[in-house]
């Protein structure tokens, strides 16, 4: 392996590269399966829970997107919140955000063993998951290209899967109804158990209670578009390129969960599924398409493997900032001549390393993955509302400063609040006992008071060595344009 040397990140990404990194962090396990517990929850309602959701993550990607054009630096929104807000929120959403990535690379490795023993169903969880996690970190120690070019084409694979299961549907829906039986897109909003004048009852079966309970999980689809903000410091043209994959990414991911859900609920009644199962390839499955069931799930294999090569990008490189901010140890500034922090790489790979005693303790794999899911929602609403936060700070020394930017988020200061109100709703409603989420949700203050007294005591160490001011001019100069 060629040794680290000083630090520098090289603008190798393209907009393809960067859009496709966004959709494959984000069109994954909480897709595939996740649903299952969304649908089981929510009924055929759970698709306005889907719009909602992401209209509030087109908001937060806009937020951030206005800011990473204008200064696209290592770290985005640690970045962002340590210039505009103060020193401890910038600590805060750099380490928060790492940590979610890790808890999100868990996740997904335990997904991915789940789908292979569709297989193999007697192979043991713990195996598959070790299995491709050495694949994928060997692959992610290559180039920065290397690792654009692989997710763009994990990204394809999944896309073009998508996109062809919806024109089958499509076709049997309104084409060829007779081939599956059953199959009618009034299984929208209609049930045998529900008199067809009640169509609020169809359409919210449990309530817009159900509708409310879904929503954490629904929120945990959407969590991986902020991967644009990271990208920033390794994309070319910025100014160009990034409100492309914003705007682009968002709207491709809405037509996409939106669209293949639907299709989804049409072919097959959204009350004989189960919560722990995987509604794409149980669906197909069941209607008496079974190699398409088998390829689907094959492809869903590799969506969970691009969201965990997805995983593997983003801590790396948040750790990285850390480090030019020092917020963490100095050697994970090092690069080694191909552009990549090898250091920063290997310590959150080590961490990640985690699900393979997860998974060998745990064997009831839906136990874990709804704890760790769990978690990642916390986290990752931790680091929206920082997002929304600092660009409100951002966009105040702006306005003050009479500059106009590149690419404005719509409807400031109040697309601000409402993402606050909303994500601050969704952590109340994870409290709910039948939720089973109350721990996770006590655990979000204890962690950012681990992460405070982590903060004071690197700041009493930066003091002692000089070194406690945010060096600003440092991210600037090993993000190389």
């Amino acid at each position: 392996m060629e040794q680290p040397q000083e630090s520098t990140l090289k603008r190798k990404l393209k907009n393809r590269h960067i859009q496709f990194i966004a959709l494959g962090g984000s069109i994954g396990t909480g897709l595939f399966l996740g649903t299952g517990s969304a649908i089981f929850a929510a009924g055929p309602s759970v698709l306005l829970g889907y719009l909602i959701s992401g209209i509030a993550i087109f908001l937060i990607m806009r937020q951030l997107g206005e800011m990473d054009t204008e200064e696209p630096m290592a770290g985005s929104f640690s970045y962002f919140a340590y210039k505009y807000w103060n020193k401890f929120p910038g600590f805060l959403a750099g380490w928060n955000y790492w940590i979610l990535y890790v808890l999100i690379g868990i996740t997904e490795l335990t997904a991915i063993a789940v789908y292979a023993q569709y297989w193999f169903p007697h192979l043991a969880t713990w195996k598959t998951a070790l299995f491709f996690f050495m694949l994928i970190n060997i692959v992610n120690l290559i180039t920065v290209k290397a690792y654009g070019e692989i997710e763009f084409w994990f990204s394809i694979i999944k896309i073009i899967a998508i996109c062809a299961m919806i024109l089958t549907g499509v076709y049997i829906l309104f084409l060829n109804p007779n081939l599956v039986n059953g199959a009618s897109i009034t299984n929208l909003w209609s049930s045998p158990n529900i008199a067809a004048t009640s169509l609020f009852k169809g359409i919210f079966p449990k309530g817009i209670w159900g509708l409310i309970v879904a929503i954490p999980v629904i929120t945990f689809s959407f969590g991986g578009l902020e991967l644009i903000g990271i990208a920033a410091s390794e994309t070319e043209n910025p100014k160009i390129n990034i409100p492309k994959a914003v705007n682009q990414s968002v709207f491709r991911i809405l037509i996409f969960y939106i669209g293949s859900i639907g299709i989804l609920l049409s072919l097959y009644h959204w009350s004989k599924l189960t919560p722990a199962s995987s509604p794409f390839v149980l669906i197909f499955d069941k209607i008496g398409f079974s190699h398409i069931a088998s390829v689907l799930n094959f492809i869903i294999l590799t969506a969970a493997l691009s969201v965990y090569n997805s995983c593997i990008y983003s801590n790396s490189r948040m750790l990285y900032a850390l480090a030019l901010q020092n917020n963490a140890p100095h050697f994970l500034t090092k690069t080694n001549k191909r552009g990549m922090p090898v250091p920063a790489l290997t310590v959150s790979t080590v961490l990640t390393f985690l699900v393979v005693p997860l998974n060998y303790f745990v064997p009831n794999w839906f136990d874990a993955f709804k704890m760790i899911m769990s978690f990642v929602v916390v986290c990752a609403l931790l680091s929206w509302g920082m997002i929304t936060i600092s660009h409100i700070k951002f966009k105040k020394q702006k306005i003050v400063q009479n500059y106009r930017t590149v690419f404005p988020s719509p409807f400031y200061p109040y697309s601000n609040y409402f993402t606050l109100i909303f994500y601050s709703f969704i952590l109340a409603v994870m409290t709910l006992p039948k939720l089973g989420m109350f721990k996770q949700v006590i655990a979000l203050p204890i962690w950012v008071l681990i992460v405070y007294i982590g903060y004071t005591l690197c700041n009493l160490k930066n003091f002692k060595s000089k070194k406690w001011n945010y060096n600003h001019e440092r991210i600037s100069e090993c993000t190389k344009q």
